[in-house]
């Protein structure tokens, strides 16, 4: 598997000049929205599977800064009216969201659909219909591409967590009082894999497996950060944007862990694991926007 990862970097190292000339070693940060389309192109090209794809794209995030209001429901919202998309900033959900976007896109418009899809209930933009709670709402509503797979990772160390996730009280906190299409209180039972186990299952984590990192004392909520595990000169790495730092940037993954158990042991119990589904994640997979539907109805079967 690393030689084959070894034979399609030099490829892309290779093709990339012939097609996007002098932005193939450039910060995306740097780069104008059709210089990163010439990029997304001749990546799309590549014999590369989603998850390939990922660890090449999130690369190119790598000293992006943080900016926890990055991204909003766009310039005509009500509220946070702030950007659909933002390759000059980012937090850990839109850094999440991008790299997805951009690893089964061919084209911007298709990678603007696509992150609209993966960002909001059918697509459809807004306040109300965004995924804001990542194992409550992200998670569920991605399930067309994504699969939780913290008991397959975790085994034997798999622990659960019972909580009450309440848009009702969310929106409150925005002082939003109009409770139209707001979805109900649900109770969700959670798999997480505890902070001292990690290092115990690293082998069976992935590169492009995203992670919720999970509250210690919260009731309302299960996720305090979303984090990528990708693989950095042939070594595995927490990739993240984070306020720890304000930027983005890797952290080798056993360095990453003893942070968690040491600094962080009383904020964070553990990890949730989210993988692309196996039968998505082959070699030059593309999903055009239109697809997600029929994907999501071959899931619900």
């Amino acid at each position: 598997m690393k030689f084959r990862v070894i034979i399609f970097i030099l490829i892309f190292a290779w093709l990339l000049p012939l097609t996007a000339g002098e932005h193939k070693d450039r910060p995306f940060y740097e780069m104008t929205n059709q210089q990163i389309d010439s990029v997304l192109r001749a990546v799309s090209k590549m014999p590369l599977t989603i998850t390939e794809k990922m660890n090449l794209f999130s690369a190119r995030f790598l000293g992006t800064p943080y900016n926890l209001t990055c991204v909003g429901d766009g310039p005509y919202a009500l509220l946070e009216n702030w950007p659909l998309v933002n390759f000059k900033e980012l937090n850990c959900m839109s850094f999440c969201e991008h790299v997805l976007a951009l690893s089964i896109s061919d084209y911007w418009d298709n990678f603007f659909d696509n992150l609209q899809q993966i960002r909001y209930r059918d697509g459809l933009i807004g306040m109300k219909t965004r995924n804001h709670y990542t194992m409550a709402d992200w998670l569920p509503q991605n399930n067309w591409i994504l699969q939780d797979v913290t008991r397959k990772v975790g085994g034997e160390f798999t622990k659960q967590v019972t909580r009450t996730i309440s848009h009702r009280k969310f929106f409150a906190g925005k002082g939003i009082t109009d409770t139209t299409d707001v979805l109900p209180d649900r109770t969700i039972t959670l798999d997480y894999i505890p902070s001292d186990k990690l290092t115990e299952v690293k082998d069976k984590t992935r590169t492009g497996d995203i992670c919720a990192v999970i509250y210690a004392d919260k009731t309302d909520i299960f996720s305090a950060h979303m984090i990528m595990i990708m693989e950095s000169n042939g070594e595995k790495v927490i990739r993240e944007s984070t306020s720890r730092g304000m930027s983005t940037f890797d952290t080798p993954y056993d360095q990453w862990v003893e942070l968690i158990n040491t600094k962080y042991k009383k904020r964070y119990i553990g990890l949730s694991v989210m993988r692309v589904r196996d039968e998505l994640n082959t070699p030059g997979r593309i999903i055009k926007p239109w697809e997600i539907p029929t994907l999501k109805k071959q899931v619900s079967q």
